[in-house]
């Protein structure tokens, strides 16, 4: 990615935080974290890595939400940030923090094998 690319990933970033937690009044939109944001080199496209507190219900509903939300999203990205093109938003699940657990969970199991 190039360096204007990763500047405006970082700022969509930011902005997505305060739009997503502020902006959005959809009940099915839970707690949401923006983990990441990817950016193509052309700037017309966007992946948006949430991670979402809950039960696997919940997180389904939230992407649903999330989804239904992307035009206004797009639009408020548009007036925040100043580019020719907004890029196309789509969302996905961060599953990083998921497996950070499970490989932590995992390491503590041989810790404490080995000090039995």
């Amino acid at each position: 990615m190039s360096m204007r690319a990763n500047r405006v990933a970082e700022q969509m970033k930011k902005e997505l935080g305060a739009i997503i937690g502020q902006k959005l009044k959809d009940p099915r939109i839970g707690f949401v974290t923006v983990t990441d944001v990817e950016v193509t080199g052309d700037l017309q496209q966007a992946t948006i890595f949430i991670s979402v507190l809950g039960k696997e219900y919940e997180k389904e509903e939230t992407l649903k939400g999330l989804n239904k939300a992307k035009g206004f999203i797009r639009s408020e990205i548009g007036q925040r940030i100043r580019l020719r093109v907004t890029p196309e938003i789509k969302f996905e699940f961060d599953d990083s923090v998921a497996y950070g657990n499970r490989i932590d969970t995992l390491l503590n199991q041989v810790k404490n094998e080995q000090n039995n």
